[in-house]
C-alpha cells in the first residue's frame, strides 16, 4: 500500500476532491465507472452483493477495475465515515501507472487482495 502522502500526490494534478458524508454511495455495483478514488480522509466500505468485503482507510485507492476493465462497478462503495477522496480518470490512472512502478503494484495488490476474498 502506498502511504497516504504518496497518495495525495499522484492525485495532486487532479480536481478538488469530492466529500461525501458517512452512509452516501460513492458508487454502485453495475454502474459504468469513468474514474478510481484514492482515499485523502475517512474510511470506505467495499460491499458486493449486500456483503461488506473490506474497509479502506486514508492512502488506499478503490474503482480502479471499471477503468481496466470498461465493464460496469464491480463493488459497491459506501463512506463508512465522512470522507474526502481524490480521483483520477482513466487517462490520469495509466500516467500514473506508467510513472509510478509502486503505484501499478499496488492497484495489482489491491486487486488480488479483492478477488480472493470475493473468492
Amino acid at each position: 500500500m502506498l502511504d497516504p502522502v504518496e497518495t495525495i500526490r499522484l492525485f495532486q494534478k487532479q480536481p478538488e476532491p469530492k466529500s461525501f458524508k458517512a452512509g452516501e454511495e460513492i458508487f454502485i455495483q453495475g454502474q459504468p465507472g469513468d474514474y478510481m478514488y484514492g482515499i485523502l480522509e475517512g474510511e470506505v466500505d467495499l460491499i458486493r452483493q449486500g456483503q461488506l468485503l473490506e474497509t479502506l482507510k486514508p492512502g488506499e485507492t478503490f474503482g480502479e477495475g471499471a477503468l481496466i476493465t470498461h465493464e460496469g462497478r464491480a463493488l459497491t462503495a459506501v463512506a463508512r465515515t465522512d470522507c474526502k477522496l481524490a480521483y483520477m480518470d482513466e487517462h490520469h490512472f495509466l500516467f500514473a501507472i506508467d510513472e509510478t512502478p509502486t503505484f501499478a503494484l499496488q492497484v495489482m495488490r489491491s486487486l488480488f487482495n479483492r478477488l480472493k476474498k470475493m473468492g
